[in-house]
Parts: C-alpha cells; sequence; structure tokens
C-alpha cells in the first residue's frame, strides 16, 4: 500500500505523490507568539509532527517550514501593556514555544521563519497583485484584496462569494469595496509604536496576516509545493485567502494537497478562557509527562475532533504504562524494521491510509502482548523501532515507570529547571516561582546554589 491523504480541496483522500521525486516540501501554519501555547496548538503541531516523521520514516526527504506569525494586533497590544518592546516579548514567547515542544518530543522543523524578516517578499508580492489589479489602495491607507477579481475564490471552503457574504455588511470606516476584501498591507496608526511600521510603497504600516504565509512558503519551499497544513479553524478564511494571493500573483497552482487537523474541545465543550477550561501546555505538564500527553493525542486520528479531558488523559498514562511494561520486561534487541513482517506491515497500512495512529498505536498493543507471551528480545526491539516512528517508547522503561509522582522523568524535570532559568534570566520571576511550585506539587524539590539548580524527589 501507498501513502494516501485526504485532500481539503479536492474533499477525497488521494495517493499521494511529491512533485519533486523523493522530496517532500510542506508548510503548516504556526503560532502567533504573544502569549504561552495552548493545548491546541500542542494538537496541531503535533499532528504535522508525526507526519513529518512518517515521511521520513517511508524514505522521503522532508522540507518543513512551520512560521511564527512575530507581528500582530494581539502582539502589539501585549507588548504594549507590558512595556516591553515587540521583540522582546516574541523572544521570550518562542523561548516558552521551544521548551513546552521538546517535552512533547515535537522535532524542530527543517525552517521556522519569522514574519518579521520576509517583509519585504510580502512588500514584493502585494506589489505584484496591485499592478495585476487584484490589489487597491483604500481611502484609509490600507492595501486590501478584491476578492471577487479573482476566479476560483472559495474553491477551498467549497462556498461560493454569495454564501460567504451572506449576514456581512461594510463597516462605514471600513475602505473596502466589499465585505469580503481582506487587508494586504495595514497602513501605519499614530498610537502603534515604531517597531511595528515598515516603509512600503504604499505607505508606512505592517502586513497583514494572510500574506504573510504566501510570502514565506514561497520564499523557503518554491511557488508550487507539495502539502500545506494547519488547523481546520484556519480552512477559512486564512488558507482560502492565501491561494488567493499566491494564485493570483503568480498564475500557476499553489498548493497538491490541504491537510487540517479537527477542532479540540475540553470535556465535549470548547475550550474558552470564559468557560473556565483553558489550559497551556504548561499547565497539563505540570501534572502529565510530555511523552503521555503526546501518546494520549495520538490515539485520535489527527482529521477527527479530539476530548481533552483529565480521565482521558489518566487512561493514557496507564496505557503507554502497558508499553513501557512489556519494554523492561525484556531487554529491546537493536532491529531493523523489516516492513513484510506481519505486525510492521499492519502499522505501515495504518500509517499510509492518511496517517492513522489509532490503529498504528493498536499495533503497539499487540507486540506488547507478544513480548509479554514471547520473551523475544526481537518482537521488543521491534516495538521499540515502531514506537520511534510515531516519536514514543524511546526512554528508559524503568526511569518511565518510576518516575515522580507525575511521570516527569529525569529530562523533563531538567527541561523544566531550564526553563526556570530562562524565565529568572528575562527578570519573570512570577514564571520562575510558578515552575518552582509546579515541580513541588509533583514531589520536586529544588535547590538554588551558586553552582546551579539541582532538585531532589520529596
Amino acid at each position: 500500500m501507498t501513502l494516501s491523504i485526504y485532500n481539503t480541496l479536492t474533499r477525497r483522500q488521494e495517493p499521494f505523490s511529491p512533485i519533486e521525486p523523493n522530496h517532500v516540501r510542506l508548510y503548516v501554519c504556526g503560532m502567533t507568539i504573544y502569549d504561552l501555547c495552548h493545548v491546541g496548538h500542542a494538537r496541531m503541531m503535533m499532528a504535522f509532527d508525526v507526519v513529518q516523521r512518517w515521511l521520513r520514516a517511508s524514505g522521503y526527504r522532508v522540507t518543513y517550514v512551520r512560521n511564527i506569525t512575530d507581528i500582530d494586533d494581539k502582539i502589539i497590544r501585549r507588548a504594549l501593556e507590558r512595556g516591553i518592546p515587540i521583540r522582546q516579548l516574541t523572544e521570550e514567547m518562542t523561548r516558552a514555544m521551544h521548551e513546552d515542544t521538546a517535552q512533547l518530543g515535537i522535532e524542530p522543523p527543517t525552517h521556522e521563519p519569522r514574519a518579521t524578516e520576509y517583509v519585504g517578499q510580502m512588500v514584493s508580492l502585494i506589489s505584484t497583485l496591485e499592478a495585476k489589479g487584484l490589489a487597491y489602495r483604500a481611502a484609509d491607507g490600507d492595501v486590501n484584496y478584491a476578492v471577487r477579481r479573482f476566479p476560483g475564490y472559495g474553491k477551498l471552503s467549497g462556498k461560493s462569494l454569495d454564501q460567504l457574504r451572506a449576514g456581512e455588511r461594510v463597516a462605514v470606516s471600513d475602505g473596502k469595496e466589499d465585505p469580503l476584501d481582506f487587508v494586504l498591507w495595514k497602513a501605519a496608526k499614530e498610537s502603534e509604536p515604531e517597531d511595528a511600521k515598515w516603509e512600503a510603497p504604499f505607505g508606512k504600516g505592517r502586513p497583514g496576516w494572510h500574506i504573510e504565509c504566501s510570502a514565506m512558503s514561497c520564499a523557503l519551499l518554491g511557488e508550487h509545493f507539495d502539502i500545506h497544513g494547519g488547523g481546520m479553524d484556519l480552512q477559512f478564511p486564512h488558507h482560502e485567502n492565501e491561494i488567493a494571493q499566491s494564485e493570483g500573483a503568480l498564475g500557476r497552482p499553489f498548493v497538491n494537497v490541504w491537510m487540517h487537523n479537527g477542532f479540540l474541545n475540553v470535556d465535549n465543550e470548547k475550550m474558552s478562557k470564559s468557560l473556565g477550561n483553558f489550559f497551556t501546555i504548561r499547565d497539563v505538564l505540570q501534572s502529565y509527562d510530555g511523552e503521555t500527553v503526546r501518546f494520549f493525542m495520538l490515539r485520535t486520528h489527527y482529521r477527527s475532533q479530539f476530548n481533552y479531558s483529565d480521565t482521558n488523559l489518566e487512561d493514557a498514562r496507564h496505557a503507554l504504562r502497558r508499553l513501557y511494561t512489556a519494554l523492561d520486561s525484556v531487554a529491546p534487541a537493536e532491529v531493523a524494521i523489516d516492513w513484510s513482517q506481519p505486525q510492521a506491515a499492519r502499522f505501515k497500512a495504518a500509517m499510509d491510509d492518511d496517517f492513522n495512529t489509532p490503529e498504528a498505536v493498536a499495533v503497539l498493543f499487540e507486540l506488547a502482548g507478544e513480548v509479554n507471551r514471547s520473551r523475544s528480545a526481537e518482537t521488543a526491539g521491534l516495538l521499540k523501532a515502531l514506537g520511534a516512528t510515531l516519536g514514543l517508547l524511546q526512554g528508559d522503561p524503568r526511569a518511565y515507570l518510576q518516575g515522580g509522582r507525575s511521570g516527569l522523568d529525569e529530562s523533563a524535570i531538567q527541561a523544566q529547571i531550564e526553563a526556570r532559568a530562562a524565565a529568572k534570566k528575562a527578570k519573570n520571576f512570577a514564571e520562575a516561582d510558578r515552575i518552582r511550585e509546579a515541580l513541588a506539587e509533583q514531589g520536586i524539590v529544588l535547590k538554588d546554589t551558586p553552582q546551579g539548580t539541582t532538585w531532589v524527589k520529596a
């Protein structure tokens, strides 16, 4: 069986073949870094971490780009609230994101471009759209994209222009010719800080959100690439607008396959601060180790709705311990995966079926059962090797099984210590105290000395 992927654009699952033989170019919309990442962000990054891991396990060379949006209304507002430069805020939040993703076993992308590093490319793209009559300068100084001038707008969302426009109105001060038009360049406002403004032919200002991804993906992957991914919430308008911008400017297909991961709920309700069910990744890691959280997420197919709950997390922790118990009982042999071996073949068939991780995980449990019965080091080795393709089961089994009250292993504890040191260096003492207290609640006591920070279990 060859790899097939559900393509949101065509609304069907299709055999996958890269544009360039044996080389997959993948772009995923990343974080807008004004705050700590939450579990919904983790779900998205986890989904595409598995995608890029399996592509590599399948023999492809992968160029994986996941951007950082480091200029945005929310970023400007948060920096002003805290009285710090925008760059200081985005550096702090980027460090936090990297610390969190490392604990979840999410591998760094090949490239992690920042929007502010590609403003020149965005200006060039906007200028091309303006020259082609697809963009216009509004009375308020913004540059907007004229949606109705682009044939095929709505093909990703599957809606007509009239359906998309239903219920919308143009604000008097908006400056748009049509409610569906979207901003490509935002004119600078006097109230905004200078580090949020760039010079451009259409006046000082900053790029709109949608143009950022078109510019960065084309710069790093070319004008036509294989896979573009992101959360289901980005399908419209963000990804629809990316298609309009990129294909409108370049006059050629933009992306072959569009992938979207399903929504995340908390206890079967949408996650929301107003409902009191909002969790950052760090909130979760106070009580559960990163591998348990990873395993928990991989038990649900990436396109399915994902339900976060403590009950489900506890179940995942017990299930992962069963796999590690098998590896602890028999030392795994070093094995190269033979994909013709029956369990390996079923694992591969599951992953080739649109990255069906629940079915692949079921094979891991089948192997664990066989290890317990046969005491075979080779079977244990296959269990560990297949787990590696999902970013699982690579820790020391005994260390995992004997972890602290939360199941934190030494690497996870050390990552928290490093995060605390970074917080102290940034003079974010509230965050440093929070990390110390969170570790203490899990039975880990920190001791600061002139030589550094050590820890003991209470």
